[in-house]
């Protein structure tokens, strides 16, 4: 046990060295640019988004894919940080980004990729199911999504996890955070925005991937994990899990 533990911590340190500085320097560039609001700004001490990107083990010339990008937020730190190296897309509830964000300097290279499926609101609770589908592109290095999971059907995560393994190449990375939810909870209205992370590994592992590590970057140990993320007493102050999968090399 001890060993395996060793191994564990082994394999997170490997990976939250895995960002160089040349990366970290973009990263840091991106987070003072004016593209992003005060609000936006004010929620770096929380989000920590150089150390999650770094655990992550972004590299500026990577093809990243970025899930449900929602307003922007993670957007305009990877945008400028990939523009002159990499590339980056957005998939998956894009309207927001494209009509708001994707038309503005600096953000024309990012593209916004059409799946061809909607987003279908007939879950548990209100939780969203997606038909299988394919991003439509191949050999990208990362997919990351952020606080995203808990919003589908488990047969909505496991087409989004079918079309990331297909998309990324062969060692290509996949991070996911999201709220906490306890272990085998049942759902209800208060936890349904917070996701069981023994669940999510589980159902990626079922998908091919192998799990890297984890992060308690974003561990928050006041928030009892009892109320809805979108109550006063508990929004900005969620505690959510970090995860890395990679898919196999060939």
């Amino acid at each position: 046990m001890r060993f395996i533990t060793a191994l564990m911590l082994l394999t997170i340190g490997a990976a939250a060295s895995a960002q160089d500085s040349v990366t970290a320097e973009k990263i840091k560039a991106a987070m003072s640019s004016d593209a992003r609001t005060a609000d936006e700004i004010a929620r770096d001490d929380n989000r920590k988004p150089l150390e999650t990107l770094g655990f992550f083990g972004l590299k500026d010339d990577m093809r990243v894919i970025e899930l449900l990008p929602g307003g922007g937020w993670y957007t305009k730190i990877l945008a400028p940080t990939l523009r002159d190296k990499g590339k980056l897309y957005v998939a998956i509830g894009t309207n927001n980004v494209s009509t708001n964000l994707l038309n503005k300097d600096g953000f024309d290279k990012v593209t916004a990729l059409d799946i061809g499926v909607g987003l279908v609101r007939d879950g548990e609770f209100g939780t969203n199911n997606i038909a299988a589908f394919e991003f439509g592109v191949s050999d990208v290095d990362m997919v990351l999504t952020f606080r995203n999971m808990h919003n589908f059907t488990p047969q909505g995560r496991n087409n989004i996890n079918a079309a990331v393994f297909q998309a990324l190449k062969a060692g290509g990375l996949y991070g996911v955070i999201d709220h906490s939810r306890r272990h085998m909870e049942p759902g209800t209205m208060e936890n349904r925005r917070r996701a069981d992370p023994v669940q999510i590994i589980a159902e990626a592992l079922n998908a091919g991937f192998e799990l890297v590590g984890y992060s308690d970057l974003h561990y928050t140990p006041d928030d009892e994990l009892r109320y809805e993320v979108g109550r006063r007493s508990v929004t900005g102050n969620t505690d959510r899990f970090t995860l890395l999968f990679r898919k196999p090399a060939k």
